[in-house]
């Protein structure tokens, strides 16, 4: 009697390891409180208003939502000054990203993907049974050049982070638009800006208005970072309307629920917070460098809400005694930097405290300060 057999593509995929969850540490390690900056979350959480408009859409729970997010829709392209027909929403960024792959690669085809970056893309790409084709960064980098010159007959899919995740580096605006102008327009470019809101650079582009001119582009963003609305799955994609028609074809008929859509409305409308986010990770970012010059560590400067640091050991033995101490960081190991802790900036106490216990756990480990 046979047996039941997925199909052949999942054999090559490992399944996805996420940071762990407050519940899981405090039962770990006994403890009652944990400091999770380890997962790029806004630790200032949501707008007030989002959680008055969560409070108040309760009421509707046994509705529905509007498989067409025509609210937020609305909202979302006055806001940004976005074509309302350029939009898609989605259950966070990752089932856009799924959408992508499920709509765009045939097995055999290659999707390019600069490493080390999110790992998502690679997973689609192999779950559709393409090939992913990685390129190393450059200087902690995506090097646009590299990327170009790995294109060839088989190329479908090029995944750009941008600012990339874990590096936080970015890529300018005309370093894009030079690459976009030279590569073959059969190529879809996803260009992931899930840390946008973030970004201080004033060469990073401006996507969204490039989408009239490039039909081959879809921009990715989300809710659950400077927004803070991460437990409600909440994502968007802007591009042309014919790549919007086709992913739509096999997006899920109702995919956001009804308290994404209401709180993703009322953050909108709350520029004060949202603004207040961005000067808290400012300062959070000039705190951590400071920080990292005075203990002597190599940190990569970053567009996003979390900073790259190379603590010269095994960042998951300093990762684990840290932990011990309630805070939980990302050890590198994961994206082959295996002496770099990924950190989120947090409030200012959060971020104090994270490096006081990682001046202590550095000193465990004979690393003079």
């Amino acid at each position: 009697m046979s047996e039941l057999s997925c199909r052949k593509a999942l054999d090559n995929i490992l399944s996805y390891a996420p940071a762990k969850t407050l519940q899981e540490i405090q039962q770990e390690l006994g403890l009652n409180n944990i400091l999770r900056l380890s997962a790029n979350e806004n630790t200032m959480g949501p707008s007030p208003l989002a959680l008055k408009a969560i409070e108040e859409g309760l009421k509707g729970v046994y509705l529905y939502p509007d498989g067409q997010c025509t609210e937020l829709r609305k909202k979302l392209a006055y806001t940004y000054n976005f074509n309302e027909n350029q939009l898609i929403f989605g259950n966070g960024s990752f089932e856009l990203i799924n959408l992508v792959a499920e709509g765009f690669v045939n097995p055999g085809d290659e999707s390019i993907i600069p490493i080390p970056t999110f790992g998502w893309y690679k997973v689609v790409t192999l779950a559709m049974d393409g090939i992913p084709v990685e390129i190393p960064l450059k200087n902690h980098a995506i090097d646009l050049n590299e990327v170009k010159n790995k294109i060839n007959s088989k190329t479908k899919i090029i995944w750009l982070c941008n600012p990339n995740n874990p590096t936080g580096t970015i890529f300018g605006r005309e370093a894009l638009i030079n690459f976009l102008d030279s590569i073959p327009k059969n190529i879809l470019v996803v260009l992931d800006e899930a840390y946008y809101e973030f970004v201080t650079h004033e060469d990073y582009p401006q996507t969204a208005s490039l989408v009239d001119k490039y039909n081959n582009i879809i921009v990715l963003r989300t809710f659950s970072k400077v927004y803070g609305l991460a437990a409600l799955r909440i994502g968007y994609g802007i591009a042309n309307e014919n790549l919007i028609g086709e992913l739509n074809k096999i997006r899920l008929p109702i995919n956001v629920n009804g308290l994404a859509q209401v709180a993703a409305i009322a953050s909108l409308e709350d520029e004060n917070f949202r603004e207040s986010c961005v000067i808290n990770n400012n300062i959070g970012k000039e705190f951590f460098y400071k920080e990292f010059d005075e203990i002597g560590l190599e940190y990569i400067p970053t567009e996003t809400n979390f900073v790259m640091v190379n603590v010269e050991e095994d960042s998951t033995e300093i990762s684990n005694k840290i932990l011990q101490k309630g805070i939980a960081v990302r050890a590198g190991i994961e994206y082959n930097m295996p002496t770099w802790l990924r950190i989120t900036i947090g409030k200012p106490k959060e971020n104090k405290l994270l490096i006081e216990e990682l001046k202590v756990a550095l000193k465990y480990f004979e690393r003079v300060i």
